[in-house]
């Protein structure tokens, strides 16, 4: 037999009509998107955490396993929208281009539209948000971005490029005289563990030797008091693991959704001034203004 032939998986948009087990996992997963519509799309792993937590789902590699193809079925039969679920695609890379120059002109007069000014100039201490799990940081973004907080996807921190880059554009804020917090979202494990201490020596050292100074980190979660309180699901440290850790491990995506935003939100509003934040966006409003009205993108 020709081994090209033949294929083991659907291929392209399949019909599927699943069998009740796999039917019953599907309804579930629409479920768990429906209650968080608010904060897709959602990755499979923040879907597995959901359904362990209130379906009693096997918190197994073979049972994610499992989910993961359901949710390949589904999606190619569309029981699921392709827009809900959020994995790590290819990147692209292309040059912008322009039909002519009026389509040029109307982009401009869109980007006027969405001008805005830096949403922490003021604030007593600036802020930037570094989450482990790079499937949650879309999610963190639509909570952080309001603020003018950016969010750094911290799993990829083992490049020492990218903390040299952190620690120049936290030394540009800090030369200032504004201090500079890091909160940080990750895993309860030895591995998110040490991420966290990783990241504050290595990019608060070379901080330190930029400007003088270092920014503060701040571990937002998970933390073993969150673990607690939320009841989250738990597994041993893995055996293969030799550092240092104590208790069992907590994965960031256990949270829900709607909590893990709201803790975010709550670090940030309480480390901003909103007289200052207010002032801010007045002055942004009228200069958004000022920029439509010269470009003729505003209304008759």
């Amino acid at each position: 037999m020709n081994a090209i032939t033949k294929r083991t998986r659907p291929r392209g948009f399949a019909p599927w009509t699943p069998r009740p087990a796999s039917l019953e996992l599907v309804q579930n997963v629409q479920a768990v998107l429906a209650d968080y519509a608010d904060h897709l799309p959602l990755t499979i792993r923040q879907v597995f955490y959901r359904l362990v937590a209130t379906q009693g789902f096997d918190k197994t590699e073979t049972a994610y396993a499992r989910l993961c193809e359901t949710v390949n079925r589904a999606r190619r039969a569309g029981l699921i929208r392709f827009a809900a679920i959020r994995d790590d695609g290819p990147a692209r890379y292309e040059w912008i281009s322009y039909a002519d120059p009026a389509s040029f002109l109307a982009e401009m007069q869109a980007d006027a539209q969405r001008f805005r000014l830096d949403r922490q100039s003021g604030q007593a201490v600036r802020l930037w948000v570094l989450c482990e799990a790079g499937g949650m940081a879309p999610m963190l973004a639509r909570v952080a971005n309001p603020y003018g907080v950016p969010v750094l996807t911290s799993g990829g921190f083992d490049s020492l490029t990218a903390k040299h880059d952190l620690a120049h554009e936290l030394a540009a804020a800090m030369e200032t005289g504004t201090p500079a917090e890091i909160l940080h979202l990750g895993d309860l494990d030895p591995s998110g563990e040490h991420l966290f201490t990783s990241l504050a020596e290595d990019v608060g050292a070379m901080t330190e030797a930029l400007c003088g100074t270092r920014p503060h980190f701040t571990r937002l979660a998970v933390t073993r008091e969150q673990a607690d309180r939320l009841g989250l699901p738990t597994a041993p440290p893995k055996p293969t693991d030799r550092r240092q850790f104590s208790g069992e491990t907590v994965q960031a995506e256990a949270i829900d959704p709607a909590t893990l935003s709201g803790i975010l939100r709550d670090a940030i509003e309480t480390r901003r001034d909103d007289d200052t934040a207010a002032e801010v966006l007045a002055l942004e409003a009228e200069m958004r203004a000022a920029l439509v009205a010269k470009l003729g993108g505003g209304n008759d």
